[in-house]
């Protein structure tokens, strides 16, 4: 194959310096590369996609008219970082984790750093993602997020940036997973000879975390992953995960809240469960509690939370800390918190709450990415050097009317990597999604999902907006 003529403008690439030459980290795997042909590469592109659709590796679009479930896109080129960088990532998102934490644990008893105006107050108070029946709980081993999915981005520099946390349900782990499962069948050659870390242990980290989150410290602890069932966009990730760990996959109907604990529904009858470690979203987890039209919960486990007879994994509570109008002072957390300078900054980020950013932004919407603070997956999101007259003018308008609602980033180009398309190999914009977990230790997967948008310019890198990922190698030390 031939990569004589692979450009990526002026952004920065994973694998090729600005020069043409290969990264010292991809050397190898650029070398192994340039040895098959466009029609070798080809063919085992449609091997692994067989290999996806034959075993199921799928996610849900919610409204898509050609039909709901996708086989997740798969790129055959991995995204390669060296074990120094990967370090880097891994403390920086430890240190973020701790410092989200304590924000929780705080603002639900003392709130401390309301009172020292760090953060506004009526910016959390009036979230409708703060949850005040939550004021008072204290989770095990007082930890609110056991998992976590920061979004990291790299710019133009190829510094490290954090474009945002996920912490109520974070998903796509199961294709990390999936992803190097692939490699090592698809390119069983390229891989024997890297030196990669492994991720296929993520299942057995997780259930660790997931044992240690009980509040009965027994050796028979049980723990259940509770999915709103196969229609759900990440099902495939939930059964996936529930098998790896050897745990039920089970639906709210399975489940039953006690006064004293948690049971479930079993052939030979009903049996306690310790930790359930939930797929559904605060609104949804109990109708006695949140939103009394939900047929996804399972009524009276948010009181059995609250006694302490079961744990729920992510804490209720915690969408208020991944609100996009609370980033911003994620950096402020860690300085006030943990008394450290954060290793991973945020990206600069104009707060639509702020009369001197709020004018910025309707004045410069053009040059800048306007994001709805409460939405995910791609959606709320207007690009404005790509959007219409209309767009702008719908966007200000909202912005004007409900400033609490969004905040603007300047428009980041971010880095590239190598991506199949067709006969070509052409650059394509990615980012990471690296997964975290906290209980009594700490872990962070060795890589994580790299999503890449797929369509030529494309900042967006989620699938359901087009978007796929790529295998993340990272080279041991």
């Amino acid at each position: 194959m031939n990569l004589n003529n692979y450009l990526s403008d002026r952004n920065y690439d994973e694998l090729f310096m600005a020069n043409g030459s290969p990264r010292p980290c991809s050397s190898n795997l650029i070398k192994k590369i340039k040895e098959y042909t466009s029609r070798q590469l080809q063919n085992k592109q449609k091997i692994a996609d067989r290999i996806f659709f034959r075993e199921g590796v799928t996610f849900n679009v919610y409204g898509d008219k050609k039909g709901s479930e996708k086989i997740f896109p798969f790129d055959l080129i991995p995204r390669v970082l060296e074990y120094q960088e990967w370090n880097l990532l891994k403390n920086g998102l430890i240190q973020r984790m701790k410092a989200l934490n304590c924000f929780l644990q705080d603002i639900y008893s003392s709130k401390h750093i309301l009172n020292h105006k760090i953060v506004p107050e009526d910016l959390i108070l009036k979230a409708d993602s703060f949850r005040k029946i939550c004021e008072g709980l204290e989770p095990a081993n007082g930890i609110w997020i056991n998992i976590c999915g920061s979004d990291i981005i790299r710019d133009q520099n190829g510094h490290f940036l954090v474009l945002e946390d996920n912490l109520r349900c974070p998903s796509g782990v199961s294709y990390v997973i999936e992803n190097r499962n692939i490699m090592k069948r698809v390119f069983p050659e390229i891989f024997s000879s890297a030196n990669v870390l492994p991720v296929e242990d993520y299942a057995d980290h997780l259930r660790q975390i997931l044992l240690e989150s009980s509040f009965r410290k027994c050796s028979d602890s049980r723990v259940v992953l509770l999915t709103p069932g196969p229609y759900n966009s990440a099902y495939f990730e939930h059964a996936f995960l529930a098998q790896k760990m050897g745990i039920e996959l089970v639906e709210p109907g399975d489940l039953f809240a006690d006064k004293d604990c948690l049971k479930i529904r079993t052939t030979s009858g009903f049996e306690r469960v310790d930790v359930v470690y939930r797929r559904i979203d605060d609104d949804f987890i109990d109708p006695l509690v949140f939103r009394k039209d939900s047929l996804l919960g399972v009524p009276g486990i948010f009181e059995l939370f609250k006694k302490k007879k079961v744990s729920l994994v992510n804490s209720p509570g915690t969408g208020i800390a991944d609100d996009k109008a609370v980033y911003p002072y994620v950096p402020d957390m860690i300085k006030f918190y943990l008394k450290e300078e954060p290793i991973l900054h945020n990206v600069k980020t104009y707060k639509c709450t702020d009369p001197r950013d709020r004018e910025f932004v309707l004045e410069n919407m053009a040059a800048l990415v306007v994001k709805a603070v409460n939405l995910s997956g791609g959606y709320g999101i207007l690009i404005g050097n790509k959007a219409t007259q209309d767009e702008l003018h719908s966007f200000r308008k909202a912005i004007q009317k409900n400033p609490r609602e969004y905040i603007a980033q300047p428009i980041i180009q971010l880095s590239t990597a190598p991506t199949l398309r067709g006969k070509n190999i052409e650059p394509r914009h990615i980012d990471l999604r690296p997964f975290a977990l906290s209980a009594r230790s700490n872990y962070v997967t060795p890589g994580g999902l790299t999503r890449v948008a797929l369509k030529e310019g494309s900042l967006i890198v989620n699938s359901s907006q087009g978007g796929g990922s790529k295998d993340t190698w990272i080279l041991a030390h």
